[in-house]
């Protein structure tokens, strides 16, 4: 597991600055573990993290990569807003077997099981790997870095973005590509024989056709440009094929 970082916020108006600010409705931490981003005004992925009730406040749980840059922007954002915001010396557990009380279920997919922020950090021994690709579910640092869209890197399907919930930052460009765009490009499994490098470019026909990323047990997370994603695809020397 990526390291992650706990941060807290609170104070009377956290929950009205989160729900300015990222992609999903703050207030359904109140049904469970909750996952979002935070985007640029341009519609950009700056970091994607969960979040949870803790009583008044609010705990948020990111890639600690992310964490500094992430307490950052919040701070930036805060103006004169009642909002602390610190970090923890909390810790995140997960795994996909019977979940220990006070787990939450991960919200992405039902195969990623539980996480549990707590004093101890660790995981399973489960294929987190083989279960990231076998859905398609992305990593920050990985398949999600500045250039990523969100809607192209599937945060639809993974409980990631509320379309009801008002303005964030960046909600009119991620509104624009669910409501008046056709998607061209995005985040999909492939088969694939051999092995590439992450980050290794997809060719078809000696044309560009996307970027290579996580893989195991023959499948693979790819960044695709739909209309030339078609028969025989490379990335060095692994050979590629994606059925839409």
């Amino acid at each position: 597991m990526h390291a992650r970082k706990i941060l807290r916020l609170s104070g009377p108006d956290t929950r009205d600055f989160l729900q300015g600010l990222i992609t999903n409705d703050i207030n359904k931490i109140d049904q469970g573990l909750t996952y979002a981003a935070l985007l640029t005004p341009q519609g950009k992925y700056l970091a994607d993290f969960f979040l949870a009730a803790d009583g008044d406040a609010v705990l948020l749980d990111a890639d600690a990569e992310q964490a500094e840059a992430l307490m950052k922007r919040l701070t930036m954002y805060r103006l004169r807003a009642k909002v602390e915001i610190a970090p923890t010396d909390l810790g995140v557990t997960r795994g996909t077997g019977a979940a220990p009380e006070g787990a939450l279920a991960d919200p992405r997919h039902a195969a990623l099981g539980w996480r549990l922020i707590g004093a101890e950090t660790g995981e399973d021994d489960s294929d987190w790997t083989g279960l990231h690709v076998a859905h398609c579910i992305p990593q920050s640092g990985i398949e999600l870095g500045p250039d990523s869209y969100i809607l192209e890197a599937g945060f639809e399907a993974l409980n990631g973005v509320d379309f009801r919930k008002g303005c964030y930052v960046g909600q009119e460009i991620t509104a624009r590509m669910k409501h008046k765009t056709e998607m061209r490009k995005g985040l999909r499994r492939v088969d694939i024989t051999g092995a590439a490098p992450i980050g290794s470019a997809i060719t078809a026909a000696g044309k560009p056709v996307g970027i290579l990323y996580s893989q195991a047990h023959g499948q693979a997370i790819a960044y695709l440009r739909f209309d030339r994603a078609k028969g025989d695809m490379q990335a060095e020397t692994a050979q590629l094929h994606w059925t839409p």
